[in-house]
């Protein structure tokens, strides 16, 4: 049985940063296009970055482009998010998905080959 799991999360100054780690095991992650996501409290969903599994394109949401970078290390069946200059608008859950990429938009793939991590906690406050 596949899965992800996230860590790296927890409580930073504004302006500090922080990188988040998404480990596959059970499966190999190069197969799959991955996405980060995150969600604070009584808000929807935000897509935040992805990167191809075919020649590792990215894409950033609007509102972390310059700030985060997204990469990934296929020998460690691995995809980070490194996050800097954070705000405190950046508090949320980010989780980690294989996703299926439509244009400029990605989403959690919803097949039961797709995989989805748990979250991990990230808090923007002085």
């Amino acid at each position: 049985q596949g899965q992800l799991v996230e860590s790296g999360g927890g409580l930073v100054q504004p302006g500090g940063s922080l990188r988040l780690s998404c480990v596959a095991s059970g499966f190999a992650l190069h197969h799959y296009a991955i996405g980060w996501f995150r969600q604070a409290p009584g808000k929807e969903r935000e897509g935040v970055s992805c990167i191809t599994s075919t020649d590792g394109s990215t894409y950033y949401a609007d509102s972390v482009k310059g700030r985060f970078t997204i990469s990934r290390d296929n020998a460690k069946n691995a995809v980070y998010l490194y996050m800097n200059n954070l705000k405190s608008e950046d508090t949320a859950v980010y989780y980690c998905a294989t996703v299926v990429i439509s244009g400029s938009a990605f989403y959690p793939g919803e097949t039961k080959y797709d995989y989805r991590g748990q979250g991990t906690q990230v808090t923007v406050s002085s």
